[in-house]
């Protein structure tokens, strides 16, 4: 049996060979990136082959460029605009070699230490970015829907704990919250839902009013729930003015960032997004605002104590054997199993530098700003409201016919043509054209490219 099993061991020499044939595929990719169509719609890719016997690198590599790299959308690209771009950002891609290779478990201190205070690490620099105290806590995810839910369950914990608080949020939020709310076992908590401005942004008046009138007719107000950067137009509510709110009514001030919490990092983000570090907890994804791999959220909480208190757990098996200071991210999480994820968010900052990412954050707003200003000045084109972030959402106004209509095909023959991808969306029920700028590899070009496709598709379709 031991030589039958051989083969999940290889040699330095096989090592070697393997190492040399997957870094020459994955420079291949990136050195067609550029040229690479942004959508490719033919075909789902085919089922891979399961053999008893041991199958060539060579084979394995062309299945995956074949039937995975190509089908569907390409993320990686710079002309990617669509939904919320990942990163995957090179250096990121070596960190999660390295944690594989050395699989070290990250969710129990004694097992890893050094994992575990690398995480816990990369956890306080979130924190800080934020502006998050020194009393603050919090753990790496899988993204931001287990970061909410994660936040949401600490919320219900310390606050809600019998269940009847009522839950306030925009018809913006994302739905997300609304899975966390019933996971958790609040799908029937009195709900609710706020107007919003002109910018899409909670109204905080009507927020205020509410709370009051809830106190009034004998509900409780439990949580409140705010965006930094919905998924629609990336409008970030009032923080500031719904954190005061939140304080005099002594209300839970949960704050949605995982598209856009991250851009604290930079100045131009700080202040769209004054306020955030006064929330209770705050869900972010690295994979978004700091361009990594898909699989990277975070969730954080101003007083660690009330994620612990929500998901600290012993068990006979894991009894702890060595002594340690830091809190095992199991602890302050619903995961016990989980990836070593703090080494694809360390190990990019260590090899660029944070100020790299500040810069490219930067770079992002600012094109979201152009691209706005530049739509405005195009005929034809209704630019929407200015973007607070890097995602705006816009329309094209043909001369005749229906205009959602017209705007529905057009996102699809954007999407066909695999220029430059777009998503759509309907915003008050109405079809619009999102753009979100998000990945590093986005540059001046790359938004000078799509408004140049997006001119001649819609005349083009117009004059059909």
């Amino acid at each position: 049996m031991a030589a039958a099993a051989r083969p999940l061991e290889p040699d330095a020499d096989a090592r070697a060979a393997m190492m040399a044939a997957v870094t020459a595929h994955a420079e291949r990719f990136l050195e067609g990136l550029p040229e690479r169509p942004t959508y490719d719609g033919a075909g789902g890719g085919a089922p891979p082959v399961f053999a008893e016997t041991p199958g060539a690198i060579e084979t394995a590599l062309a299945h995956i460029a074949r039937h995975i790299e190509d089908p569907g959308i390409a993320t990686a690209s710079g002309r990617f605009l669509g939904y919320i771009p990942g990163g995957g950002l090179f250096h990121a891609a070596l960190g999660d070699f390295l944690a594989a290779v050395s699989n070290k478990y990250a969710g129990f201190t004694p097992a890893a230490p050094g994992a575990v205070k690398l995480e816990n690490s990369c956890v306080h620099f979130l924190a800080q970015t934020v502006g998050f105290p020194a009393t603050a806590g919090g753990s790496l995810t899988s993204g931001g829907s287990i970061a909410n839910l994660a936040a949401i369950v600490a919320a219900r914990d310390a606050r809600d704990p019998k269940g009847g608080g009522a839950v306030y949020s925009a018809p913006t939020a994302h739905h997300c919250v609304d899975k966390a709310l019933r996971i958790a076992g609040r799908a029937e908590a009195p709900r609710r839902t706020l107007p919003v401005d002109a910018n899409y942004r909670i109204d905080a008046a009507a927020l205020d009013a509410a709370l009051a009138q809830d106190r009034k007719d004998g509900v409780r107000p439990w949580l409140v729930v705010a965006s930094a950067g919905t998924v629609d137009t990336g409008s970030v509510d009032p923080l500031d003015d719904i954190a005061d709110i939140c304080a005099r009514h002594d209300v839970w001030m949960h704050v949605d960032g995982a598209y856009g919490g991250l851009f604290m990092l930079c100045p131009e983000g700080r202040a769209a997004l004054k306020g955030i570090e006064r929330a209770d907890t705050l869900a972010v994804d690295p994979h978004k605002t700091l361009f990594l791999p898909y699989g990277t959220g975070a969730v954080l909480a101003r007083d660690g104590r009330t994620l612990r208190a929500a998901f600290s757990a012993t068990a006979d098996y894991l009894t702890e054997f060595a002594a340690h200071d830091d809190i095992s991210p199991s602890d302050l999480s619903p995961e016990l199993t989980r990836h070593f994820r703090a080494l694809r968010l360390w190990l990019p900052l260590q090899l660029t530098g944070v100020a790299a990412f500040r810069a490219a954050q930067s770079e992002k707003i600012a094109l979201a700003r152009y691209m706005h200003a530049r739509l405005s000045e195009m005929p034809g084109w209704d630019a929407g409201q200015p973007p607070d972030l890097s995602v705006l959402a816009f329309r094209y106004r043909p001369a005749t016919g229906d205009i959602d209509a017209f705007n529905g095909r057009l996102t699809k023959h954007l999407q066909d043509q695999g220029r430059a991808f777009f998503s759509g969306t309907r915003i008050r029920g109405r079809v619009h054209i999102r753009a979100a700028i998000l990945s590093f590899r986005t540059h001046l070009e790359h938004v000078e490219e799509a408004l140049a496709v997006l001119n001649e598709a819609a005349r083009a379709l117009e004059a059909e």
